[in-house]
């Protein structure tokens, strides 16, 4: 086998080719990170630069074998209904060489056969470089331990991002509210009075957390709870408005300080994806053990350091935010255009500073000059 032979793969075109020195002997389609680039754990981003195949695995396995932690655990069938992000068939995993992807091999980051080879050719993964079987099967047998790959970083504008916020526009309630009022009358009281002046721009959201938060102390079944009511007050026309975003191009994300085990079901029954929210952690039996203090959007301008690292991330040709408060609002100088909603509360300042104004997601259509451009 020759030692001048590398791998390179271009995020812009989807593309892993097997070079001989400067010539391209064969290219395969693949799949990167829908996230982008990035180099975080925990981001489900793709990184970029140089790295070298350090294990490969899988050899004499079936076609469509099913890897966890890299190693067998039965095979996968072509009409299953599982639609989770497999790791199928064979697997190079790779070592970053630089400072930035270092932490490559930690954050299992592969080369590997996928149950989604309909969507090869563009980025679907959740960090790996996704192929169709036959392609890593040819590569697997290409490849040796040792072998250098490239990662090129994308340098070319790409689809469309919509950040929607989740309470009072997604979901009729405010879900750390609701946390409140299970606690009794008087932590109600307090946790609202709270969370309206910190929407209204009265107090930093910085300071507002500590104190709801140390107040509620909230348990994995109260969680679960709220996240059920979240998916009972949905607002009417959301589920069109996120369908119809998504067949014009939009790849929807919610973007809240509200809590992700409470919000994530409800952007499951909308078909979103992408939630950033706070974190909880709970104890092994369930009760409250913290929430994510470091997390963007427990801040204020919090939600636009998210939306830029997305942006970095994916390079959109546009971006769009849709949401009730002021730290929706404040993401305004990150977007292309900002969508204030006011069906659930209507704020004067949002409504005099948004770019768009709508008060009911069913008159979403009046908007269809601002997604379809």
């Amino acid at each position: 086998m020759s030692s001048n032979r590398h791998l390179v793969v271009s995020l812009d075109d989807q593309l892993l080719q097997v070079m001989e020195g400067s010539k391209c002997i064969t290219e395969f389609s693949i799949s990167s990170s829908i996230k982008g680039m990035g180099f975080s754990e925990g981001s489900y981003r793709t990184p970029t630069g140089h790295f070298r195949i350090s294990e490969k695995i899988g050899e004499g396995e079936p076609v469509g074998t099913i890897f966890k932690h890299r190693k067998p655990i039965g095979v996968w069938q072509r009409d299953s209904l599982d639609v989770g992000d497999l790791i199928l068939t064979r697997i190079l995993r790779i070592e970053g060489l630089g400072a930035d992807n270092a932490n490559t091999m930690e954050r299992m980051i592969y080369l590997h056969g996928t149950n989604h080879e309909d969507k090869l050719g563009q980025p679907a993964s959740k960090g790996c470089i996704r192929l169709s079987h036959t392609a890593i099967l040819e590569l697997f047998e290409m490849a040796h331990e040792g072998m250098q790959l490239e990662i090129k970083p994308a340098t070319r504008r790409r689809g469309k991002l919509f950040f929607v916020d989740c309470d009072s526009t997604l979901s009729t309630i405010e879900g750390i509210d609701e946390l409140a009022r299970a606690r009794g009358g008087d932590v109600f009281s307090r946790v609202v009075q709270l969370t309206h002046a910190a929407m209204n721009g009265e107090i930093p959201i910085n300071e507002v957390f500590p104190r709801r938060m140390e107040m509620i102390r909230p348990d994995r079944e109260l969680c679960d709870a709220i996240a059920d009511l979240y998916m009972r007050t949905v607002v009417p026309g959301a589920v069109e408005m996120v369908a119809e975003l998504k067949m014009a191009g939009w790849l929807p994300v919610v973007l809240s300080g509200g809590f992700a085990p409470l919000i994530q079901p409800l952007a499951d029954m909308l078909g979103i994806e992408h939630v950033e929210a706070v974190p909880l952690y709970f104890n092994e039996d369930g009760s409250y053990r913290g929430y994510g203090k470091d997390y963007p959007t427990t801040r204020n301008m919090g939600k636009n350091e998210v939306i830029r690292e997305w942006k970095q991330a994916t390079l959109p040709k546009r971006v769009i935010m849709m949401g009730d408060g002021i730290s929706d609002l404040e993401t305004r100088s990150d977007v292309d255009h900002f969508i204030g909603f006011g069906g659930v509360v209507s704020r004067p300042m949002i409504k005099e500073r948004c770019d768009h104004w709508l008060m009911d997601l069913n008159e979403w259509p009046i908007l269809s000059d601002v997604i379809s451009g």
